[in-house]
């Protein structure tokens, strides 16, 4: 085929889903030329599996990527039919919101987002080549001959990476959702070097709406308290017509008639090949490895507000369609249900992300990044998540500037970045708030303080989003003052409210800073005997209440981090020869010659390692006594 010029650019974006979207955002808000090309324009940011967003750690993603500049948040705050706080009765490290995405207005909005932004050109095209030189990567090459040049690539191919579908005996070459796959791309990737693994994901059937019983399912409505994903959203635009999710679940007729067919199962019968997902297993996979289990949850899940189509989540499986149809029809309020879509898995090419840099910027090739599922990820999040970090670090390596790199301290983006570039994934990722070391710190209500800043110095956040952010923390700061300063004296009024609580009546007076500190204490209780002449925005009422309970356990969490950065501080340089190292295990000099850490922070949270290795691997840089390759 005869090729030519069609065109160059700063940075060249291959795919548009949740990475994709991200990252060419992020590099055309950042002044960079983008180009964002994808396979499907009808399948820009779409939602194969479930018609959702957030949760736990995956909800505070959502909400680091606002605070960057990111445009996640802002587009599930435009188009969800349902939100809610999880784990409200719990403390604030793992509180998290979900809400129930419009999948097609979701999909819908973030294209029109794309058109419409400044420096960002939107194509449709097959990637199949790589332009390399001299280890440096200079733009594709398309299936049509289009020859794009840029001066970074960010590769987000996602599960079309050879995909490959599973219903039953069935097995077909596609992309989710029964897209176009991505085959040459990964071919050309292995032909430079790359070292790629076989994931697999799944999804479940989805029923019509009109066929559900619902009298049988438990109702699970929205929030009536206001909550938004984005910092910038308006309380006023809280969605008040919420659409309800409804809870059902398995049984033993369920569990036998799975048990009847795993001989048609293709996870048990070999036809599948990928590693599957041990957070979000098939109902198949549940069933046998958890058989002690009487039933489990299922969430009928409506997929948008103008749809019949309902997810049935927790049921995802790769079973025969007749097999799909009988399981359904064993289930409580589903024993009529329509199939409208077969559930199915999908196995897919991922970068074994030991290749790559904790910027995202792979270590064989220069100028070359990958994000999202193609790293390893499951989750629309977490893909978003390094979609953005990608953009980011793409425009400042066109730049000639160090990267970013967000600290496991500063963010769950963070963590999950260097625990796959650190620790590897021989399965999809999917990030917990068990991952994070310091979750106290990287909560939900905090992402706006912990990274606004960043972005702004970015040039990702708006001006405007910086400014809110610096009247939020003088609003903070002048509440804390006042509360330190009044004392609340022990009238009888507030014995009064002191024995309503079965709480002991005060002997003397108390400042009210410590008053609240008293776990029965909320700040709205303070404000009844120490009024304000105007109120605070309700995020500065929840950070007072928040930062003043949990004083001391974050001041330790501080205390914590402020150890490590004279590690995180202290590079290590590249290339270096760790098998001439004498006093580091044999294992270590394995694991660190295959990482190559960066720090020596992350040469620490390597698997193999122990604190033995770091000690000496620190004397040989303090010392200079490096041996390069």
């Amino acid at each position: 085929m005869q090729q030519y010029e069609a065109g160059s650019f700063d940075v060249i974006v291959v795919g548009a889903g949740h990475a994709g979207s991200e990252a060419a955002l992020a590099s055309a808000r950042m002044g960079s030329k983008t180009l964002l090309i994808t396979l499907n324009l009808d399948m820009i940011a779409f939602m194969p599996c479930n018609p959702s967003l957030g949760g736990p750690a995956k909800g505070v993603v959502v909400r680091e990527i606002d605070a960057l500049g990111g445009e996640m948040g802002h587009n599930i705050d435009k188009t969800y039919i349902q939100m809610r706080m999880l784990n409200t009765g719990k403390g604030p490290a793992v509180r998290a919101l979900r809400a129930q995405a419009d999948k097609f207005m979701y999909a819908n909005e973030m294209k029109r987002t794309i058109e419409t932004t400044e420096n960002l050109v939107l194509k449709q095209g097959i990637a199949e080549e790589l332009i390399i030189e001299e280890g440096i990567c200079k733009g594709i090459i398309t299936n049509t001959g289009a020859i794009y040049r840029s001066k970074a690539v960010i590769l987000t191919a996602g599960t079309s990476s050879r995909g490959q579908i599973i219903i039953g005996e069935l097995k077909y070459s596609s992309g989710p959702n029964n897209s176009q796959p991505s085959i040459k791309l990964s071919e050309n990737l292995i032909e430079h070097g790359f070292e790629l693994n076989r994931f697999k994901t799944g999804t479940p059937p989805r029923v019509k709406a009109s066929t559900i019983n619902y009298d049988l399912t438990a109702e699970q409505p929205g929030d009536t308290k206001v909550n938004h994903f984005s910092y910038e959203t308006s309380n006023n635009a809280y969605l008040n017509d919420q659409l309800s999710c409804w809870l059902t679940y398995t049984n033993k007729k369920t569990h036998d008639l799975i048990q009847q067919n795993l001989h048609r199962a293709p996870m048990f019968t070999g036809i599948v090949e990928g590693v599957g997902a041990r957070y979000c297993p098939s109902i198949e996979d549940k069933v046998v490895r958890f058989s002690d289990k009487p039933r489990h949850q299922l969430f009928l899940e409506p997929e948008g507000s103008h749809t019949e189509e309902v997810y049935v989540q927790g049921l995802s499986t790769s079973l025969p369609e007749d097999v799909q149809e009988d399981i359904l029809h064993t289930i409580e309020g589903l024993e009529n249900a329509e199939m409208m879509r077969s559930g199915y898995a999908i196995e897919y090419d991922v970068v074994v992300p030991h290749q790559l840099r904790p910027s995202l910027e792979t270590k064989a090739v220069e100028n070359l990044f990958t994000a999202g599922q193609m790293n390893g990820t499951s989750g629309y999040e977490e893909a978003a998540g390094q979609g953005i970090m990608a953009g980011i670090n793409a425009v400042l390596k066109t730049q000639g500037k160090e990267p970013f790199v967000m600290k496991r301290s500063e963010g769950y983006i963070g963590v999950m970045i260097d625990d796959l570039v650190t620790k590897g994934t021989s399965e999809p990722y999917r990030l917990l708030t068990s991952r994070a070391e310091y979750r106290l710190l990287l909560r939900h209500d905090n992402a706006d303080l912990r990274l606004t800043e960043l972005g702004y110095k970015l040039g990702l956040a708006t001006k405007d989003r910086y400014e809110a952010l610096l009247i939020k923390k003088e609003q903070i700061e002048q509440e804390m003052n006042r509360l330190s300063q009044i004392r609340l004296k022990p009238t009888e009024d507030i014995q009064a409210f002191l024995a309503g609580k079965n709480i002991s009546p005060l002997r003397d007076g108390i400042l009210a800073l410590d008053f609240l500190r008293r776990p029965e204490i909320s700040y709205w209780d303070i404000l009844e005997f120490a009024p304000l002449d105007e109120t605070w925005p309700r995020d500065v009422e929840e950070q007072i209440e928040i930062q003043v309970k949990y004083e001391g356990y974050i001041k330790k969490a501080i205390q914590k981090v402020d150890k490590l950065k004279r590690m995180e501080n202290k590079r290590i340089p590249e290339n270096i020869d760790y098998s001439a190292i004498n006093g580091i295990a044999t294992e270590a000099k394995q694991r660190l010659t295959l990482i190559q850490p960066e720090t020596i922070a992350q040469a620490s949270r390597i698997s193999g390692v122990n604190p033995a290795d770091i000690s000496v691997l620190m004397v040989y840089v303090e010392q200079g006594k490096i041996v390069k390759v």
